[in-house]
């Protein structure tokens, strides 16, 4: 009898070991699982979209979110990544540019917009669009949306002319007028403001030309106005774009701290919206 009771109260006590032992791995798996679902990756080009996402990590910290943020350097693969489902979100591009792909534009969404960017002409050998010689030879983004753009700037000044309807995605071929003779070269748009030593101009992107350590007020030949069209946005996979996470990040992100900070800190070089 007493053997059986101590038989009986072994199993009872491996058993329990056994549950207590399961249930602590359940619990760690939920905790595991609740810390994972707490992290906000978001992709980012260095300046000035990762330094306003910086700017914010302790406000949703407060709010139990971790926001991580993973730079690119390159205007493709935030977007490919956001796709694969390695990032929550990202923030680089206006939405010309996203809809460019018709793959992005069947996956991706806007979620927000926050700033502009103004796009201008840069010289390091001329200090005045006047003083553009004839044959000039113009450094512009490859990428359709930001050529056209840098197309429809050089029109606004007006350098060249285009043909009528050519719009947001005017190529070189649409251009009919060019009293300067004005030679374009395409870059990747990263590589402009190290184009500089070889053309005579090159129409750079605002966040790249902050990266080179360019006023854009100060030191384009032309800029755009704060009207332009291309905002900066956030962009999330179809369908999330009222997610949590991502509603927290819209609130603090434009937020007054934010637009008080963009004012104080690139001088005209990126406009806010909100």
């Amino acid at each position: 009898m007493k053997s059986r009771f101590l038989s009986n109260f072994g199993c009872s006590l491996l058993l329990a070991c056994v549950l207590l032992a399961f249930s602590g791995y359940t619990a760690a798996a939920g905790g595991n699982k609740e810390k994972s679902g707490s992290v906000l990756t978001v992709g980012a080009t260095p300046v000035p979209h990762a330094e306003l996402l910086n700017l914010i990590k302790d406000d949703l910290a407060k709010q139990g979110i971790t926001l991580k943020v993973v730079e690119f350097t390159d205007y493709v693969t935030p977007n490919s990544a956001l796709v694969a489902g390695d990032l929550d979100a990202n923030f680089f591009q206006h939405i010309p540019y996203l809809e460019s792909n018709t793959d992005w534009t069947a996956r991706l969404s806007s979620a927000f917009g926050v700033h502009i960017e103004p796009f201008g002409l840069y010289s390091s050998k001329f200090k005045n669009i006047a003083d553009l010689p004839n044959g000039a030879t113009i450094a512009i983004p490859n990428d359709p949306t930001n050529g056209g753009r840098a197309l429809l700037l050089l029109q606004s000044k007006g350098l060249i002319t285009l043909r009528a309807g050519a719009g947001l995605n005017a190529t070189s071929r649409d251009i009919t007028s060019n009293p300067k003779n004005l030679r374009f070269r395409e870059l990747e748009a990263a590589l402009l403001p190290r184009s500089l030593s070889d053309v005579e101009a090159a129409t750079i992107n605002g966040n790249y030309a902050l990266q080179a350590g360019f006023n854009p007020l100060n030191d384009s030949l032309i800029i755009e106005g704060a009207d332009s069209p291309y905002v900066n946005i956030v962009v999330v996979q179809k369908g999330k774009e009222q997610d949590a996470k991502i509603t927290a990040l819209k609130n603090v992100l434009l937020s007054p701290r934010v637009k008080d900070y963009i004012n104080k800190t690139y001088n005209g070089g990126v406009v806010s919206v909100f």
